[in-house]
């Protein structure tokens, strides 16, 4: 199954319910909205710097993603970033691909 990092900033109202609900509680919310769509965490933390919180996740497809990216963003008090994880198997497989290409001004 398909591997996202979900990197998540908290912004007002956000933040709010995060102090009054606690971090457990996110984890848990956020557990159950990833498996009501046939996925299932793998990695949660809070962190201090650029993003409040990460998010590894298993998820069937892109398509799924998106949209637990775009559910959670329509509440308006968190915002999210979603980068596709690859293996390095998935890396080797790309690495044997050979596009057409031509580089701009060549």
């Amino acid at each position: 199954m398909p591997k996202y990092l979900f990197q998540v900033n908290y912004v007002g109202e956000g933040v709010k319910g995060l102090l009054k609900e606690g971090g457990s509680s996110r984890h848990a919310a956020t557990e159950k909205m990833v498996q009501s769509m046939g996925g299932q965490i793998e990695a949660y933390y809070f962190s201090f710097g650029e993003h409040d919180c990460y998010v590894i996740a298993d998820l069937p497809d892109n398509a799924t993603a998106a949209a637990v990216a775009l559910t959670v963003c329509a509440s308006g008090a968190v915002v999210t970033k979603t980068i596709v994880l690859m293996t390095p198997e998935e890396v080797d497989m790309a690495a044997k691909k050979s596009p057409n290409y031509r580089a701009p001004g060549q």
